[in-house]
């Protein structure tokens, strides 16, 4: 197979990790930009298109990646989709509800295209590190998991604006955009929750949601997860945004702590000592390259016809737990799932 050819939908802020990320890929080549701001696409480089449609009519590229906000998705996947590519990547959060999300995926399955989401911080070095320590069963019976996240990012009246702004207007937003990544995270590593409940609160005054959380996962067997969210406060690290936090997975044979610098320890059961798992990788790309890490992975699974993680149609799971976390929020109360 040749050189799989990749258009992008969409040049915003974070657009830019995936034109750098799709550059640096054995096997994919960028064909096109699409901005609603044709400007930004011409400042990608590639040949620049201010629609969707006019970009379909003189390219058929393999892949497209959606790189937009969720109000867009719908309509630009039913546009993707009479166009045939192999496979269509779309950002999280993905579409704007549940049944435009279930829509989305009874297209694709109606005309056997997949469709991946971009959630990629179960692509992070750290993750897929913990993950092969937890199958491979050195961690014992692993009965809990905390990730307290820590950016810094959220204080005073001028947050977010420097980076994405509409992070201020969005009314829900600590769960919907950013908690989300560890409720897949959370999935991928400790399996399917059962239960959830949470305690939601907006700190700073100039943001429209919350930015301030406390969630808690029931998975049977006493096994829990906790999920403790605060914008506005950081952890020890040089780069707050590198693993936007700090991580603990407890097993009965053994602890796994994740730094903010990106490194995994581990510490057998009864001992004092730990061992270097992960040692601190390159920041210079965001979350331990984990854009490029997904990216690869879709162009891999092409190749091979492997499966793909993150299919659209799996995670509608994703989308039915978040909404369990804002109705539990609301009514104070356990959301079975």
């Amino acid at each position: 197979m040749g050189d799989l050819t990749v258009a992008c939908i969409g040049a915003g802020y974070f657009a830019q990790f995936h034109y750098e990320a799709w550059a640096r890929i054995p096997d994919a080549k960028l064909i096109a930009s699409v901005d609603k701001n044709e400007e930004l696409a011409r400042k990608t480089g590639l040949t620049p298109y201010d629609d969707v449609d006019r970009m379909l009519a003189s390219k058929r590229p393999d892949i497209l990646d959606i790189i937009t906000p969720p109000k867009t998705h719908l309509a630009i996947i039913q546009k993707a989709l009479k166009a045939h590519p192999k496979a269509i990547i779309c950002q999280k959060p993905f579409c704007q509800s549940m049944d435009e999300a279930k829509l989305a995926v009874d297209l694709s399955a109606e005309e056997g295209i997949p469709i991946i989401v971009h959630e990629n911080f179960r692509f992070q070095p750290w993750y897929r590190a913990m993950r092969r320590l937890i199958v491979s069963g050195n961690l014992g019976d692993v009965l809990q998991m905390t990730f307290r996240l820590r950016p810094g990012d959220g204080q005073g009246p001028n947050a977010y604006l420097d980076r994405q702004p509409y992070f201020q207007t969005m009314p829900r937003f600590l769960i919907h955009e950013t908690g989300v990544h560890w409720i897949d995270t959370f999935r991928f590593l400790m399996g399917e929750p059962t239960a959830v409940f949470a305690d939601l609160r907006q700190l700073n005054p100039a943001i429209s949601g919350e930015d301030s959380g406390l969630l808690l996962f029931d998975y049977g067997g006493g096994k829990r997860a906790i999920f403790d969210g605060n914008r506005l406060l950081d952890h020890a690290a040089t780069n707050t945004r590198c693993t936007m936090g700090e991580a603990l997975i407890e097993g009965t044979k053994g602890t796994l702590s994740l730094n903010g610098d990106g490194s995994v320890y581990l510490r057998k059961f009864g001992h004092l000592d730990t061992e270097l798992v992960l040692a601190p990788l390159d920041q210079s790309n965001f979350g331990g390259d984990c854009v490029f890490e997904l990216q690869r992975h879709v162009i891999k699974a092409l190749q091979t016809n492997a499966p793909f993680e993150n299919q659209a149609k799996d995670y509608l799971r994703v989308i039915e737990i978040e909404n369990a976390v804002y109705k539990s929020a609301n009514d104070g109360t356990w959301v079975e799932l």
